[in-house]
């Protein structure tokens, strides 16, 4: 069964930075488009960004925007989250997950009902 693993959650410090991990062992990721979203205790699952498998425009929600950046390294089979200047808002359980978008292609499912597979989450928590 495809699945994706991400890791490179933790606890830190409201302004501190992390760097989310997402890997297949079983299928190559240069195919799917991924996205990142998180769900904190109580909330819906929301979108934080999205890298096409051409990763010429990433997406990124407005509540991350200019703090969290998102890139590929198709010859690892990995997708990386950066996250920087982190605040308590931001802790959640953190999800990658992928979509079948096909090799060079712009295109970034918004909606987590788009994506096929998914990952099992990390924990990020922001607090001092």
């Amino acid at each position: 069964q495809m699945q994706l693993v991400e890791s490179g959650g933790g606890l830190v410090q409201p302004g501190g930075s992390l760097r989310l991990s997402c890997a297949a062992a079983d299928f190559s990721l240069d195919y799917y488009a991924i996205g990142w979203f998180r769900q904190a205790p109580g909330k819906e699952r929301e979108g934080v960004s999205c890298i096409s498998t051409k990763a010429d425009r990433p997406t990124y929600s407005d509540s991350v925007k200019g703090r969290f950046s998102v890139h590929r390294d198709d010859a690892k089979n990995m997708v990386f989250l950066q996250m920087n200047s982190l605040k308590p808002e931001d802790t959640a359980v953190y999800y990658c997950a992928a979509n079948p978008t096909g090799y060079s292609s712009s295109r970034c499912p918004t909606g987590p009902w788009e994506y096929d597979y998914w990952g099992q989450g990390t924990q990020v928590t922001v607090s001092s």
